[in-house]
């Protein structure tokens, strides 16, 4: 049996310093043994030869937008540090309601899973997936509930295939609406 999770912890700046660590600690005797409470990224799931193979489908070509850029800050806080594979830099909205990022793939995909890693204190714990084909309105795919954590979080979702897809940050626990991504994967099949 092969986890698809990847947890990882992160040292957070001054505002809440060991906040993942805490929650992992509490997690680990759990996750050693196995028992997985039923959290939707702490599932694991059985691989096999008749498993779908899974890889990650943002690549260069890959257009992406997003609502917002903390002080049009494109520079510092834009939206190629969610997919930079770098741990010190993230994309970091400016603050509003409803923020989201659209990404358009260069050749219709398969997508069966995703990954997400907020900064803890801006996360959205409520959020919508959307796809759809070229030329096609988006449709909604699903809603999917993300911790106010700093680890990387996995989310399964039905098989579907797009050329776009959209994640909508429908509630940010920031006061103020804001969205810190510090990694963001799209994993599945190209067709």
């Amino acid at each position: 049996m092969v986890a698809w999770l990847k947890l990882e912890s992160r040292q957070v700046p001054p505002r809440g310093p060991n906040l993942c660590r805490l929650h992992l600690g509490a997690l680990a005797p759990n996750l050693i043994s196995g028992v997985c409470w039923g959290l939707p990224w702490l599932e694991r799931s059985n691989t096999s030869s008749s498993a779908m193979p899974t890889a990650p489908l943002i690549c260069r070509e890959t257009v992406s937008r997003v609502s917002s850029v903390l002080n049009r800050d494109s520079k510092q806080f834009g939206k190629k540090h969610m997919f930079d594979g770098s741990e010190e830099t993230c994309w970091n909205s400016d603050q509003g309601s409803s923020q989201w990022v659209m990404l358009e793939f260069p050749q219709t995909v398969k997508v069966s899973q995703f990954q997400i890693q907020f900064q803890g204190g801006f996360a959205s714990q409520l959020c919508t997936l959307e796809g759809g084909r070229k030329g096609e309105e988006l449709v909604k795919i699903s809603d999917f509930y993300p911790e106010d954590i700093n680890a990387l979080q996995s989310f399964r979702t039905e098989e579907t295939m797009l050329d776009k897809l959209k994640i909508t940050f429908e509630n940010s626990t920031d006061f103020f609406g804001r969205i810190v991504v510090y990694r963001l994967s799209v994993l599945g099949e190209k067709l």
